[in-house]
């Protein structure tokens, strides 16, 4: 991902090992998106020369074009949080100002490496307008300043702080669930695998996204993933990998390769999966868990999109429908 912006701005190529081209296969709204993205890379100037730092740059650069298409709701409100892990930036989302609020614990994608409370804004807000559901925003460290385990404790301390301090912030506590995108979906997942293991809080449900849960190879992760398309080409991949997690432990380690886990006992989750995603088949296999676990679980394929295609709502009507589905899942909790 340290070179994608370069990649994006430069236009299409493929590294590392040979891919099915599925740019013929995606819808023309999500072509209209690349083309959209390539532009807005094409106009990011860096201000550091720090390559890792010129990524956050950049992939904020291009998401702040997807985060101008306004979504109003009558409270936004930044909060912080000491984690003991160091303090995380929070971002309140709230449908409606009067009353308890049950409360969805958002956590962003990006790799462990980029993103922020700016970046997945719509996303969030438009969760939380076609919910009901308050969103809660989690802007845990990122990686490699901060490996793991830092981002699941830190995920897992604001979880039991909304458990016992929510309703000071206008929360129901009773009903709390954990959802993400990519990378936030893998540590809602495992945040709820926490709290069985500590015995509480209690999590109501869970909405996953195109979440990473463990596999190391897998169909989809031999057919897709173009450095130029979805930023999951092989070496950046590779790269995610490597600044999270410092050993070979810690990326079998059961917090880490969720896979691992008993899925028995967990919530009802919402699993969305992207047809030509290289993570596509994580989800694939983690619904088959919680069909074996009896877990109740809904898994939704959308096909002729990209990984990361929730950011694109102002385009690509599947995105709407997938933030949509999502919150319809919360509705039904």
């Amino acid at each position: 991902m340290f070179r994608s912006w370069r990649v994006l701005a430069g236009g299409w190529q493929n590294a590392g090992m040979p891919k099915v081209d599925i740019r013929g296969r995606l819808r023309a709204e999500s072509l209209q998106v690349l083309e959209l993205s390539r532009q807005q890379y094409a106009s990011f100037k860096p201000g550091s020369v720090s390559p890792l730092l010129a990524a956050r740059e950049g992939y904020n650069h291009e998401r702040a074009y997807w985060n101008s298409f306004a979504v109003d709701l009558p409270a936004v409100r930044d909060l912080s949080l000491d984690t003991g892990h160091g303090t995380v930036a929070l971002r309140l989302y709230q449908p409606a100002v009067d009353g308890l609020l049950p409360v969805l614990l958002y956590s962003h994608g990006g790799g462990y490496m980029l993103g922020n409370l700016d970046t997945h804004d719509r996303i969030c807000r438009l969760l939380a307008k076609l919910s009901g559901w308050a969103v809660l925003a989690i802007d845990y460290s990122l990686a490699p300043e901060k490996k793991f385990p830092v981002q699941p404790d830190q995920v897992f301390a604001v979880l039991r702080h909304v458990a016992a301090h929510g309703r000071e912030w206008g929360l129901d506590n009773t009903r709390m669930a954990v959802g993400g995108d990519s990378a936030g979906a893998h540590l809602s997942l495992g945040a709820t695998l926490d709290a069985r293991a500590a015995g509480s809080p209690a999590v109501c449900g869970q909405l996953l996204y195109y979440g990473g849960y463990g596999l190391k190879d897998s169909a989809s992760r031999r057919l897709y993933g173009w450095a130029d398309l979805d930023g999951l080409g092989d070496e950046d991949t590779a790269q995610y990998r490597d600044a999270y997690t410092a050993t070979d432990q810690d990326r079998e380690h059961p917090r880490n390769n969720l896979l691992k886990a008993d899925m028995a006992g967990l919530p009802p989750t919402f699993i969305a999966a992207v047809a030509y995603d290289p993570l596509r088949d994580d989800s694939l296999v983690l619904a088959e868990f919680c069909k074996e676990r009896g877990v109740p679980h809904r898994l939704e394929t959308y096909v002729g999109v990209l990984h990361g295609f929730l950011h694109y709502s102002a385009v690509e009507p599947l995105a709407m429908q997938a933030i949509g589905d999502g919150a319809a899942f919360l509705k039904t909790l």
